[in-house]
């Protein structure tokens, strides 16, 4: 059996070509059982986010077309629109993506962990579906381990490479506990709402998001489970807030000295960390000189990412050895399968010759044979049968000059 690994990805398609492609999970269960339905095609797995659809097969196929053909008519998508920008991995190749996919060397952020969790998804709906046998489950598994030894050996996802999390990762240094601080967002845009998110994934429980529209800052507000207040708000609920993130369109600073000063006295000067993450700045220049602030601009946090990402591709070279490593690991096993039948079929005649000349043995007893003479006739006619078509065979390797064959009995049969 083959291995394939197809898809489209960030790297390859634009996102409006990753749109019509991507397959929701309420139809991964269809979408595999009707992609093995197809008769060569034995096992598949789909793997279908915001940045790539892969699909996963173990199959006996000679021409793998049949494969993108099948998510062309399952997405309903005209033939040849996916062609520019699909790509397909076999075998060896298709077991070394995963392995890099699952690791986070292959995302648009690198070493970012979520893709792990999103394969372990994929993996689970195709083997509720009954669509994985005895290749994908030891291939995810495999996958699953190699991905971990890669968290755990190298660094390649330790360190923030985006701002936003930069900003959520300098204040888990600041505060011995992020939980139970007050956090607040000015502004709704992208990058307050993955901040937003990196501060739930770290379980803080209160989170105020301040923004022009209300409308926008309660949307957000109630992905996240916070409250929403327009900007007229901030100057009464800026001293309830430990933790500020700005991050808005404005030409002008939202937070002036004057109103951190009044906050500050409100807190009885019990520090407040700010991060302003806009350019222009949201948060005046002089905020920084006052006492009981620290204040961060994107400048700060752009030249942690920078070395932050330096190290992350540092990490990336020794994470590729690991992979390499796996990789022929696992190959090995998929080659030791091919040498099932034949011990399959060693087995069932040994076992075939083994039942005859039992049966030969208990006649002689029966007869009243001498116990002795039925077991050393046993063991000769035994070791006779084993050892004749083996013997034959070299003889005739022996004439032929067929060194191989006989370097291969030396060490199948263990003879010095």
């Amino acid at each position: 059996m083959n291995i394939t690994a197809f898809g489209i990805n960030h790297t390859t398609a634009p996102v409006q070509m990753r749109e019509r492609a991507v397959i929701s999970d309420d139809r991964l269960h269809d979408a595999v059982q009707d992609l093995t339905g197809h008769q060569q095609i034995e096992e598949a797995t789909i793997l279908s986010t915001c940045n790539r659809t892969e699909i996963y097969c173990g199959h006996t196929l000679n021409d793998d077309r049949c494969i993108v053909d099948w998510l062309s008519e399952f997405q309903n998508l005209p033939q040849g629109d996916l062609d520019p920008f699909t790509y397909t991995h076999q075998n060896k190749d298709a077991v070394n993506h995963t392995f890099r996919v699952a690791s986070g060397l292959d995302s648009m952020i690198l070493g970012e962990p979520q893709i792990l969790g999103q394969m372990k998804k994929a993996f689970s709906h195709a083997h509720q579906a009954g669509t994985t046998g005895k290749i994908l489950n030891r291939l995810f598994q495999h996958t699953f381990s190699v991905a971990k030894q890669v968290r755990t050996d190298t660094q390649v996802g330790a360190s923030a490479v985006s701002v936003a999390y930069a900003a959520v990762d300098l204040a888990k240094r600041i505060f011995t506990d992020l939980s139970e601080q007050t956090v607040l967002l000015i502004g709704a845009g992208e990058t307050i709402e993955l901040v937003a998110r990196h501060l739930k994934q770290n379980k803080v429980k209160h989170i105020i998001v301040a923004n022009r529209s209300i409308e926008r800052a309660q949307n957000l507000a109630d992905e996240v489970g916070s409250e929403a207040i327009s900007l007229a708000e901030i100057p009464e609920r800026l001293p309830d807030a430990d933790i500020v993130v700005a991050s808005t369109a404005s030409t002008l600073p939202i937070l002036g000295k004057g109103i951190v000063e009044r906050s500050l006295k409100a807190r009885r000067h019990r520090p407040i960390f700010m991060v302003d993450l806009a350019v222009p700045r949201d948060i005046e220049q002089e905020v920084g000189e006052l006492a009981d602030v620290y204040l961060y601009t994107v400048d700060d946090l752009n030249t942690v990412v920078d070395q932050n990402m330096d190290s992350r591709l540092a990490a990336a070279v020794e994470a590729e050895k690991i992979i390499d490593l796996q990789v022929v690991r696992f190959m090995r096993w998929m080659r030791s399968l091919d040498s099932v039948p034949t011990i399959r079929n060693l087995r069932e005649q040994t076992s075939l010759t083994q039942k005859q000349e039992l049966e030969k043995a208990h006649k002689r007893l029966q007869a009243g044979d001498d116990p002795d003479m039925v077991l050393e006739m046993l063991a000769h006619n035994l070791t006779k049968k084993y050892l004749h078509e083996p013997s034959h065979r070299l003889r005739l390797a022996e004439m032929e000059g067929n060194v191989s064959l006989i370097s291969a009995a030396k060490k199948l049969f263990d003879l010095k």
